[in-house]
């Protein structure tokens, strides 16, 4: 398959016997291709790799990619739970989050890493632990994300102490006599690279005022393509720049700073794809349009109908004579007009037609680019639809089952019905 490497349509229809759908397919060496390059990321003077788990957060996922030499990067108390019960050891995990677990002291005792990303954050760390050693998250004025919606940076965003509030931040560490000895930075998903590595400088700059800091984490966001046309960030390019400011800053200062990084869409977008069925084959007249309809919507992929985002798209037809070719729109299996796989890029109001075979019920559709902000970020149990079986191929081929398909009973199981509803059905 042209877009999907690691599937052919053989293993595709393999799968769907086997599994159902609809089917995540993991693939385990573009994972593991895709946590070396981002381990050999340039460095001056040492480099911690975190995954940003919120982008993938199935177990087997997590423990090939901490097996494979990253840490984690997690963004709410559940995350780290997810992560201990995956096998990750506490010291590999480090959590910044808009909202403090109230186990925050329970994990940090056990090792895990708190990242404080507002005043009131530091405050509650400093009760805990006074006289600790912290790592702050500082927004430096300036983001960039593949639209606003990833943008998590500059003042339309609330994430990290404002850079101007820097001064308060420090006094309310003196305060607890705490150490800053950690800063972080994250500017989007989808950054533009030149604003990355400016924001990097900036950071440094940062540093400079924190002269506990030893480490410097400056996140993730590094594009990757899912579709042609679609850029893919380098990240030698974008590293080495960001090698010479370390060394000039250690020239500068006397300080030799470790370096931090945390992708997630990098390391995991095009290691999956979401296989679905053509369930309905309608269309809306002359003047209209023809919509495919699938086994599969915003219940596993909600980045189309959140971002007007792209995902390469293949079918798998279940006949071999040849087929004409058709514009048609792709929608999913919600009873919501929002639920499109194939809008306009960047604006999810508007359809925009593929060319596709012409499409038939039974035929099955594949979803490349489905690792990322997919199975972890979806309108879950939406019409009650359960969430989706997920597998992985192997190193050697194999195909194993990695999550099941849940069940009406599991979607229901923490409903409760009153009493007083009880009596009236009596």
């Amino acid at each position: 398959m042209e877009t999907i490497p690691f599937l052919t349509e053989d293993k595709t229809r393999s799968i769907q016997r086997e599994f159902g759908t609809p089917v995540f397919v993991y693939d385990q060496k573009t994972l593991e291709h895709q946590a070396r390059l981002v381990l050999g990321f340039p460095n001056a003077f040492g480099l911690t790799a975190r995954y940003a788990m919120k982008a993938c957060s199935t177990s087997a996922v997590l423990k090939m990619l901490t097996d494979a030499g990253l840490h984690i990067d997690a963004s709410s108390g559940y995350e780290v739970g997810r992560a201990l019960r995956a096998g990750v050891h506490p010291d590999l995990i480090q959590l910044t989050a808009q909202q403090v677990p109230d186990n925050l002291k329970a994990l940090v005792e056990v090792g895990v890493l708190f990242n404080a990303c507002s005043i009131a954050q530091i405050h509650t760390f400093g009760v805990l632990f006074p006289g600790r050693q912290l790592s702050i998250r500082v927004n430096p004025g300036l983001g960039s994300g593949h639209n606003n919606r990833t943008n998590v940076g500059g003042p339309s965003a609330s994430f990290g102490i404002w850079h101007e509030h820097l001064d308060e931040a420090l006094a309310a560490g003196r305060k607890y006599g705490l150490k800053f000895t950690r800063l972080h930075t994250h500017i989007g998903s989808g950054s533009d690279p030149k604003v990355w590595q400016r924001v990097s400088l900036m950071s440094l700059d940062t540093c400079a005022r924190l002269t506990d800091v030893t480490i410097l984490n400056l996140g993730g966001g590094f594009k990757i393509g899912r579709v042609k046309g679609e850029e893919t960030t380098d990240l030698q390019k974008i590293g080495l720049p960001v090698v010479e400011a370390f060394q000039s800053f250690n020239a500068k200062y006397g300080r030799r700073l470790h370096l931090e990084v945390e992708p997630g869409t990098y390391l995991v977008a095009n290691s999956c794809a979401l296989l679905a069925k053509v369930i309905d084959v309608v269309d809306t007249g002359r003047g209209g349009y023809k919509f495919i309809k699938v086994d599969t919507g915003m219940t596993e992929i909600l980045r189309p109908s959140m971002y007007g985002a792209q995902h390469p798209l293949e079918i798998i037809p279940t006949t071999t004579e040849e087929r004409n070719h058709l514009e048609y729109v792709v929608v999913g299996h919600c009873c919501e007009s929002g639920d499109v796989l194939t809008p306009a890029p960047g604006n999810p109001e508007v359809l925009q037609p593929r060319l596709l075979p012409e499409t038939r019920i039974g035929d099955l559709v594949v979803l490349g680019g489905a690792g990322a902000y997919c199975s972890s970020m979806a309108a879950k149990n939406y019409n009650s639809f359960p969430e989706a079986t997920e597998v992985m191929i192997s190193e050697n081929g194999s195909v194993e089952l990695i999550r099941k398909r849940q069940t009406l009973d599991q979607i229901m199981q923490n409903e409760v019905m009153p009493s007083f509803l009880k009596r009236c059905a009596e």
